[in-house]
């Protein structure tokens, strides 16, 4: 070894602190356990360093420049490695970066959630990005890092598991218990309300590590874009049904979206259904079909209960309306009695259906003629 490699080796010795290349770790462990008395400690204003010996804390030192010797620094005296004659002192090191840590991105699934507002499960997702500090160098050391060579990535790895493990649990906690519909939340509208009760809760499970997650950043819950535009058709059309009302509404609407269902089908030319066009036919009707599942499925606003499912209509026989069945018709007002089958004959007197050949009729006795 040369002079210069010699006064080199020696230099970078009596010097420690935390290479540039490293000063993003949350954690840094100065390689070198043997320290040579007055050496240099320079500890940046955004860092702690930490002294361990024999696994415990002796000493923490606060941002600036030290020259490590026991007559200003007395803790070094009980380091000292008497076979050196004072002049090496044996210690762990550990650099802990102690600023806001900002962009630790995450994500993943929460889950199938349940849509108050309809009753629909819907596969919801969570991703964004959060910060965090470290309050208390130690327990993080001590509790996590451990006392081997520290690897930052671990620490954030283990944080964004915590970070989706909570939020996991209390988004759908909260959209539950505060019946928050999934298209609000998926829009932003209580991403506040949402970022406020997740941090108090992260708090409980990284406190005890020495950390703190200070907020997140830009934070978005999603839903699939095919559950998503399923959603909007059910409260559109739950709109739609509280504002016509009733029985006969409801029916009028069902209709109407079918025939537009079955048209589309038949439009289609059965793509995608075989030659016979029947799939095309059928997917287009399902749409009308489907309008029961909607009117089930949604309370009505007013009085906070599900909608009844659409009783069967018949034809009034006075006026040829859509109605529900009972004793009077709903439209004209007048006995309600069912239109005899096409082609069917009934009485001239009283409308009672009759036999085509019958010449008096069986309910009043009239002659037919």
């Amino acid at each position: 070894m040369g002079v210069l490699d010699w006064f080199k080796r020696g230099t970078q010795e009596m010097m420690v602190a935390r290479p540039d290349g490293t000063k993003s770790q949350v954690v840094w462990k100065h390689p070198d356990h043997t320290v040579p008395m007055k050496s240099q400690l320079t500890v940046d204003a955004d860092e702690k360093a930490l002294f361990f010996r024999d696994g415990k804390v002796v000493a923490v030192m606060d941002a600036g420049r030290y020259t490590l010797d026991s007559s200003n620094l007395p803790f070094l005296s009980n380091l000292v490695d008497s076979f050196t004659g004072g002049n090496v002192f044996q210690a762990e090191v550990f650099f802990v970066n102690i600023r806001e840590h900002p962009g630790i991105k995450f994500g993943g699934r929460i889950g199938h959630v349940e849509d108050p507002k309809s009753g629909v499960p819907v596969e919801t997702m969570v991703h964004g990005e959060f910060s965090f500090r470290v309050t208390d160098p130690e327990e993080l050391i001590v509790g996590l890092v451990g006392m081997g060579r520290a690897e930052s990535f671990m620490v954030k790895a283990w944080l964004k598991e915590q970070v989706l493990k909570v939020l996991r649990d209390h988004i759908a906690e909260l959209i539950v218990k505060e019946k928050w519909p999934l298209l609000d939340v998926t829009s932003g509208a209580y991403t506040e309300e949402l970022e406020t009760s997740t941090l108090a809760a992260l708090g409980r499970h990284v406190e005890s590590y020495g950390i703190e997650i200070v907020r997140f950043g830009n934070f978005v819950i999603g839903i699939d874009e095919g559950d998503a535009e399923n959603l909007k058709t059910l409260y559109r059309d739950a709109a739609y049904l509280r504002t016509v009302g009733g029985v006969d509404g409801y029916q009028k609407f069902a209709a109407g979206k079918a025939m537009l269902g079955a048209g589309e089908g038949m439009a289609k030319g059965g793509t995608g259904g075989g030659p016979s066009g029947g799939a095309g036919l059928l997917g287009g009707a399902g749409l009308g079909v489907g309008l029961g599942m909607a009117q089930m499925l949604f309370r009505d606003r007013a009085g906070g209960e599900r909608l009844a499912p659409a009783a069967p209509a018949v034809i009034c026989g006075a006026c040829g309306a859509s109605v529900a069945p009972g004793k009077f018709c709903s439209a004209c007002g007048k006995p309600l009695k069912e239109r005899p089958p096409e082609g069917a004959s009934f009485c001239t007197a009283c409308g009672e259906p009759i036999g085509p050949d019958a010449r008096f009729c069986g309910s009043c006795g009239h002659e037919q003629k």
